[in-house]
């Protein structure tokens, strides 16, 4: 492969000091498009993510999509030999990627400041439930209670029930996104501007609550607090998840005012296309009701795949609600490369979604799929300069 036509991140090294889901997906997007990402795991179990959810022979199949392209390294991070392993490491490293309790890594000797003493041109990227300084720095904090501190929980659910949670961990992802970003931006700023090292400091709260759209100056300037809304979108008409004849769902998103005509006219409502007072969403919004009713006894009277023929043909934006059985023999899904083909360590076939984003000269790979505990220990202790012996000593000792 030639270096145009290499992974974007090619010669770029990452430690993942990680586990379960916010560093490990922030790393994982990095080892997708070329970095060498380097995971140290304990000795005894490694990442606790290897257990979680549905297992297969063992292993998490979580796991073989979170750790794919990842090398497992064996180390204690709690002995002194251990720590001394990462620091060579961290020497020849262009980012560390930590998600650990602030405080945890300076207590072992591996913070931000001893390692760029070591390396004044590395980059950390730090993930924790509320970041490294303030009041609330020390508690403990995963991705759901970002998300209810970030302000989403409040929002999501129907108003006259409790707040509900997404069905995933949508904190930490978001969080690590802002990790993947803040690291480009580092390394950029290093590579180009002449900069040093830094840290990239990411709580999970603010993660979220970055995505709250307008939240903030509604409720300053106008005293407006957005509230549970079930499946609308609030001040933005119509759109909402109606019911079918054969007991599905659709979504439609027709807010926009020329998408709203076309709506009514293919719903046989001729005379909402055509009244003046619901041209644009501010006369739509009073009557929010009104109109999800018209499309909910048109759509009533339809089974799903006439319902969604039809929107096409209006180019009405709209969907049904897919489900996993959906997604892996959708076409579109398949043409996009977002459905991979892989092999479990024992020959059976696995399905593993694809990469994002798609990069048109230098798209992402998966190279293997997440690594056996300590697969890689050998190869990079030995490229530190540790010899045969010595590393006998050390898993005698339990440092790897």
């Amino acid at each position: 492969m030639s270096d145009a036509a290499a992974p974007p991140l090619k010669g770029i090294k990452v430690i993942e000091l990680g586990t379960l889901i916010a560093g490990p997906f922030c790393t994982r997007i990095l080892g997708e498009f070329g970095a060498e990402v380097i995971k140290i795991e304990a000795p005894d179990g490694g990442d606790q993510l290897r257990g979680w959810r549905k297992m297969y022979e063992g292993t998490s199949l979580w796991w073989y999509v979170q750790a794919r392209n990842k090398k497992s390294v064996t180390v204690n991070l709690r002995d002194p030999e251990g720590q001394e392993i990462v620091r060579k490491l961290a020497a020849e490293a262009d980012i560390v990627v930590e998600n650990f309790r602030p405080g945890a890594l300076e207590k072992w000797g591996l913070g931000f400041e001893a390692l760029a003493k070591i390396n004044p041109r590395l980059v950390m990227v730090r993930l924790s439930g509320y970041g490294q300084t303030g009041p609330y720095r020390d508690r403990p904090g995963f991705g759901v209670i970002g998300e209810s501190m970030g302000g989403m929980r409040y929002v999501t659910g129907y108003a006259d029930r409790p707040p509900v949670r997404l069905g995933i961990s949508i904190g930490d992802s978001i969080a690590a996104l802002y990790g993947v970003i803040g690291a480009m931006m580092a390394l950029h700023h290093r590579n180009a501007n002449g900069g040093s090292g830094q840290v990239v400091d990411v709580a999970l709260y603010e993660a979220v609550f970055s995505m709250m759209e307008s939240l903030v100056p509604e409720f300053d300037v106008l005293g407006f607090m957005r509230e549970r809304a079930g499946n609308a979108l609030p001040g933005i008409v119509p759109s909402n998840t109606y019911p079918t004849k054969d007991g599905k769902f659709v979504i439609v998103g027709a807010n926009n005012d020329a998408i709203f005509k076309r709506m009514m006219t293919a719903i046989g409502r001729a005379d909402l296309a055509t009244d003046i007072s619901l041209a644009s969403n501010a006369g739509r919004v009073p009557r929010t009701a009104e109109l999800d009713g018209a499309i909910a006894d048109w759509t009533r009277r339809h089974d799903l795949d006439f319902v969604l023929a039809a929107l096409e043909q209006a180019q009405v934006p709209s969907g049904k609600v897919f489900d996993v059985a959906d997604i892996v023999k959708d076409a579109h899904y398949m043409a996009r490369g977002m459905l991979e083909q892989h092999q479990l360590p024992d020959g059976k076939p696995v399905k593993l979604p694809g990469i994002v984003p798609k990069l048109s000269a230098t798209p992402g790979a998966t190279q293997w799929i997440g690594p056996k505990l300590g697969e890689h220990t050998d190869e990079i202790l030995a490229a530190l300069g540790y010899d045969a012996a010595q590393r006998v000593g050390m898993r005698a000792r339990r440092v790897i």
